[in-house]
């Protein structure tokens, strides 16, 4: 009784009521019943989970984007899209729609990068980018970053992660570095680490590293709220500028801003 009375409201009304929900109970919705089925794949519902026309990105490798406005989103939080220049690569948060970045090596601003005995800029088959910033040597561990909140999702509440790699032969990574985020003037501060001592027992307030599933390490700077009306720099970065003992062997390819679920 109750699916026949649903399959009697209008298509309209049904696809009204799903955009003001989130893809994923869109989705979980159109196996209550046909109508439901119709309606949630409308593009009157998808359209209000994308970005509007004018945020959507260019794609750098001139991949065409489906017309279909839920392949369109499939397409966009099935895996990231290199944006125009390869600086940037963006996709879209699978539960929200929300705006994700990774920011690559190149577009970061790294103590001593154009010096070749410290850093160095190779091809990693696995890395989203071009060129990946490995370590060589330097004393000064300075990295630092931004992106302008008029890019990311209002509303949305993001975290800030360093993805990165280390090399066999990698030294001086195993102790506390500091990270920064600001956002509106407002800076958070706290330690992280960026390689696991396994003789070590680590302070509970510093942040360690985690293994992802593409076989990349990411270690949390922090997290955030991009609140609504806002317009300036959010800004974010590791540093270890006091011990100054002899760091390698970290092989950089960027840092990732993401929805936090």
């Amino acid at each position: 009784m109750e699916a026949c009375e649903i399959a009697r409201l209008l298509e309209e009304l049904l696809s009204a009521a799903l955009s003001r929900t989130s893809p994923r109970d869109a989705c979980r919705a159109a196996a209550v019943s046909a109508a439901f089925g119709t309606a949630a794949d409308s593009d009157a519902v998808w359209a209000c989970f994308l970005p509007s026309g004018r945020d959507l990105p260019l794609l750098a490798d001139g991949e065409q984007l489906p017309c279909r406005k839920k392949d369109l989103f499939l397409r966009l939080s099935g895996s990231p899209v290199l944006l125009p220049g390869g600086l940037l690569s963006m996709w879209l948060d699978r539960e929200s729609g929300a705006k994700c970045y990774m920011v690559s090596a190149r577009e970061l601003s790294i103590a001593w990068r154009d010096t070749p005995e410290h850093w160095t800029w190779i091809p990693l088959d696995d890395s989203r980018f071009s060129e990946s910033a490995e370590l060589i040597w330097v004393c000064w561990l300075e990295i630092r970053g931004k992106i302008h909140s008029k890019m990311l999702s209002q509303g949305s509440t993001y975290t800030v992660y360093i993805v990165y790699k280390l090399a066999d032969d990698s030294d001086g990574l195993n102790f506390p570095v500091n990270a920064s985020l600001s956002v509106r003037g407002s800076v958070m501060a706290c330690q992280v680490c960026l390689q696991r001592n396994p003789h070590m027992i680590h302070p509970e307030d510093v942040v360690l590293p985690h293994e992802r599933v593409d076989g990349w390490m990411e270690l949390e700077l922090g997290e955030f709220v991009c609140e609504a009306g806002e317009d300036g720099d959010v800004s974010f970065g590791l540093s270890e500028t006091e011990c100054l003992n002899c760091k390698s062997g970290l092989i950089l390819q960027g840092i990732e801003i993401r929805c936090k679920n």
